[in-house]
């Protein structure tokens, strides 16, 4: 047991440079006039690839086409903004035919980290389009229609599933919340509150003035997952862990914060998909644990599994705060 706690402790640390940040998120602006394309890519400096030229491998993972043609880059450049902490890029495009509708493959994950996520907002004649990438979705057509309510809901609210289940250290903690549970009243409160906290930070932040950085949040949510453990491992009798999972949820709504504020989303749509998804896989966690402690229940799965969650999190946290 102790062996295995070592070893995944050196792996996360040795793997971390190259291992998904809990918020990974960079964003487009795409404006078409005729046949030409100004691009404009905004991407967190701690994001930039590492390899010997990231202006290459960002766009050579970003590709624009129309009508089945292919945009040609006319000019391609990037450059760090340290006042925004931002690597900026901006392209320049020519189609051989005026762009009626915008097809765009974008990879951008396997460059940056795999959860990475790319937010393109782009823009034709007074039109307006958006899709989001990531590794499960890499391709977006844009028709410059405007969007029904419909749209903007399904979007949105796939949106918000998308961030809550985007990153490994969301899914460890909804996992510790279904290892918190110890019946299925406790589980219904526990996940309740969590999604109260979360929904009152995501809320309530942006009209405090209050400003923090994506490394804070990933610090802070690595945490969380930490400090749940400890209440499982050290005091598995205590009551009250609704009250816990609702100050632990307010911290992962900072993390639903930074997204709405990049994004521009409707708060309402995005927390609804993300309390949607939360709610599924957490039940699924708990579903699992139940199983296995009542068939297999030499493997002592609520002490095992809360050990390895307290030294992930804790493992994650000092990296955090090392970098």
């Amino acid at each position: 047991m102790k062996f295995a706690l070592v070893l995944l402790l050196a792996l996360v640390l040795k793997s971390a440079p190259a291992s998904a940040h809990m918020m990974s998120m960079s964003t487009g602006d795409a404006v078409v006039t005729g046949n030409h394309l100004e691009y404009t890519l905004r991407l967190p400096l701690y994001e930039i690839p590492q390899v010997p030229d990231p202006t290459r491998a960002i766009f050579d993972h970003i590709l624009f086409s129309s009508g089945g043609q292919p945009g040609r880059a006319i000019n391609r450049e990037c450059h760090v903004d340290q006042p925004s902490a931002s690597f900026i890029c901006a392209a320049y495009y020519e189609f051989p035919v005026p762009v009626e509708q915008l097809d765009v493959n974008c990879t951008l994950h396997s460059v940056t980290v795999p959860n990475h996520v790319h937010l393109l907002r782009a823009e034709k004649s007074g039109k307006n389009d958006q899709a989001i990438f990531d590794y499960s979705f890499s391709h977006a057509s844009l028709r410059f229609r405007p969007p029904t309510a419909l749209d903007i809901a399904a979007a949105q609210i796939g949106g918000g599933v998308m961030r809550a289940l985007s990153g490994w250290v969301e899914l460890l903690f909804l996992l510790a919340l279904a290892l918190a549970a110890r019946s299925r009243r406790e589980w219904l409160l526990i996940v309740a509150m969590f999604l109260a906290g979360q929904t009152a930070t995501a809320l309530l932040v942006p009209g405090t003035g209050w400003q923090f950085n994506a490394r804070f949040v990933e610090a802070a949510a690595a945490l969380t997952v930490a400090y749940l453990a400890v209440e499982i491992l050290f005091l598995p009798a205590a009551g009250l862990r609704w009250l816990i999972a609702a100050v632990l949820g307010a911290f992962h709504g900072l993390y639903f914060h930074l997204f709405l504020l990049e994004s521009g989303f409707r708060p309402g749509y995005v927390l609804a998909g993300a309390a949607l998804a939360e709610i599924l896989v957490t039940l699924l966690f708990a579903l699992a644990f139940t199983a296995l402690r009542r068939h297999a229940p030499a493997l002592r799965t609520t002490p095992v599994a809360a050990t390895v969650l307290l030294a992930v999190g804790m493992g994650w946290f000092f990296l955090r705060l090392r970098n």
